[in-house]
């Protein structure tokens, strides 16, 4: 029986630990709970377990052992209908067309928003007829982002949504997130690029190796309480 579900959280994780070989830990004993209506800043190194935390969220891998409930509910189909995953490196079919993929995305997805994608290709000048495998890489993100924020989904799972793209397109890409998500949700991203994304999280949570969570709080209210920036305080504490 499950007896931490709160209502006002989107995501809850309890006792959350996944290994792969020789059974070295990437996340161990993992708490924590994501509560409704937030952007939160999921940030650590290279090899801290970020990516592996966002594909449990997301159903892709299972773990050793913990739970996850979604909305209250566990990791499966129900909860898997309430996400939507950005994953690092895009992962479509290179011959298929701009506007096929919006198809896909609108029979596979009951809250697909046709209109809204549409609405957010023309904003960044992509041509819905153009193959993915002739857009540039930064161009293809785009695209998985725009398909991605086009869903009325309650979790959105956003891992290194701006790290392809050149900075001009960045402001728009964020400007995009924070707009385009129900209130009743939250967004879950992970960066190296803190000084571009620190600007739209409300909280943070730097995560180290074996998925330990050092710090975490209120974005705006750390900068007022240390005078520094979100960048400025991950390199102290990362340092040590």
């Amino acid at each position: 029986m499950n007896n931490f579900l709160n209502e006002f959280n989107v995501l809850e994780c309890r006792n959350l630990t996944k290994s792969y070989k020789k059974g070295i830990p990437v996340l161990w004993n993992l708490n924590l709970d994501i509560p409704k209506g937030k952007i939160i800043g999921l940030l650590g190194p290279n090899g801290c377990g970020k990516s592996t935390f966002i594909k449990l969220i997301a159903g892709i891998l299972q773990p050793d052992s913990g739970e996850i409930l979604l909305c209250g509910n566990p990791i499966g189909e129900k909860s898997k209908a309430l996400v939507s995953y950005l994953p690092e490196r895009p992962y479509f079919n290179g011959g298929m067309k701009v506007f096929e993929l919006l198809n896909y995305f609108g029979e596979f997805y009951a809250d697909f928003d046709r209109e809204r994608a549409n609405g957010l290709l023309a904003d960044l000048a992509i041509d819905p007829k153009a193959k993915l495998k002739t857009l540039s890489k930064g161009t293809k993100e785009k695209v998985q982002l725009v398909l991605v924020m086009s869903r009325d989904a309650k979790l959105y799972l956003l891992d290194e949504p701006i790290a392809g793209v050149d900075p001009v397109a960045r402001e728009y890409i964020l400007s995009t997130i924070v707009s385009n998500y129900n209130p009743e949700a939250s967004v879950i991203i992970t960066t190296h690029l803190i000084t571009d994304i620190e600007q739209v999280l409300d909280d943070f949570m730097f995560v180290s190796f074996g998925g330990r969570i050092l710090a975490s709080g209120n974005a705006e209210e750390v900068r007022n309480e240390t005078g520094k920036s979100l960048d400025q305080l991950f390199k102290e504490v990362f340092r040590c």
